[in-house]
């Protein structure tokens, strides 16, 4: 049996697949700000992340008859904005490290420092100071919400990779917060 879920917007894009520019449009507004964001924070570049936004929607629109409804619409559009933003990435060509013994990394690293409050903005511009693999394994897995299962798959890396890049991202951070 084929799953499929209701998306409150299942008429616009019925009317996107008729080719209907101003459902097109509807629904870029709908979903084009946090796609964008989400592409701004994998490229970490404002222009890279608009070329990445302008891209995934064509693309979307292209290939919007092979979309089965089996997630919804925001999910399946994440899931290309994604791809096309690592795609920007590896063309830069960055490098996550890969790690000897992956055993020796704790599963969870916490850090209990009460006395530091950082604002939205410094935190931004900390995540951007961040090398590229670090900044895209963070970001996939604290601000986009995939698992180490899923950003292993996603750029043919380890769990462990994953694991590791994830807790050296956090402290590089924290030591850029820090500064």
């Amino acid at each position: 049996m084929e799953v499929t879920y209701s998306d409150p917007n299942d008429q616009l894009i019925a009317d996107c697949r008729k080719g209907n520019r101003q459902a097109q449009f509807k629904l870029y507004k709908l979903y084009s700000k946090a796609m964008y964001n989400t592409a701004l924070r994998i490229v970490a570049d404002a222009d890279e992340a608009a070329d990445v936004l302008q891209e995934a929607f064509i693309d979307a629109f292209k290939r919007l008859d092979s979309f089965r409804q089996e997630s919804t619409f925001g999910l399946w559009m994440k899931q290309i904005v994604v791809n096309k933003s690592l795609s920007v990435i590896r063309k830069r060509k960055f490098e996550i490290e890969p790690i000897d013994n992956a055993d020796n990394i704790p599963e969870e690293e916490v850090y209990e420092d009460n006395a530091t409050n950082f604002k939205v903005e410094q935190v931004k511009e900390a995540i951007n100071q961040l090398a590229d693999g670090y900044r895209v394994v963070l970001s996939l897995y604290l601000l986009e919400g995939y698992d180490h299962e899923e950003i292993a798959h996603i750029l043919k890396i380890s769990e462990n990779t994953s694991r590791s890049q994830f807790l050296r991202a956090k402290r590089k951070l924290l030591e850029i917060l820090a500064n």
